[in-house]
């Protein structure tokens, strides 16, 4: 007869947490690499890219110093692409001389922002931002107001710049008719 050698309790248990533990880490890195790999992610973070980058744009944009007009203008066209970049090189010396002539600072304040479309595979994204804008003239109190902006981007190698920028429409749309 052979002789049975009484178990121990504690290397049962300490077994059975290595076993369960190891099972555990093993869920925990397939579903932690499904989520790294997901699409939606990617396309999360590209959004947030995109939206990071039209608020600055349209800060940018908005934001002007007679004192310093040439490195609010190559702001300007740092933020921009294509039609509109086009637009501010060719104005540039007209809008230097209306800056200079109003002897105004311009500043903005970005509230909220929000990306409207993105198409990742054309390289292409709308949105609107909201800013509060304050202008100050050589003689009187700083004058603030709140616009809204639609603006597309389009990324570039340098990233995502706006292409297009405008008012967005206000008033009450179920007021027409």
């Amino acid at each position: 007869m052979a002789r049975r050698t009484p178990r121990n309790p504690l290397l049962t248990v300490a077994v059975t947490l290595a076993v369960a533990a190891a099972g555990w880490a093993g869920l925990s890195g397939r579903s932690w690499y499904a989520a790294a790999h997901d699409d939606a992610a990617a396309y999360a973070h590209e959004r947030d890219r995109a939206l990071a980058a039209a608020e600055q744009a349209v800060q940018n944009m908005n934001t002007l110093d007679h004192r310093d007009v040439d490195r609010g203008l190559d702001r300007w066209e740092d933020s921009s692409t294509g039609d509109l970049h086009k637009q501010l090189v060719d104005g540039r010396g007209q809008f230097e001389k209306q800056i200079k002539e109003a002897r105004t600072v311009t500043t903005a304040k970005v509230l909220s922002g929000a990306v409207t479309e993105l198409d990742e595979r054309a390289g292409r994204a709308s949105v609107m931002v909201a800013l509060r804008i304050t202008v100050t003239a050589p003689k009187g109190e700083p004058a603030a107001k709140e616009s809204r902006l639609l603006g597309e981007l389009t990324r570039t190698p340098e990233g995502w710049k706006l292409s297009a920028l405008g008012q967005a429409p206000v008033g009450n749309a179920t007021a027409a008719g």
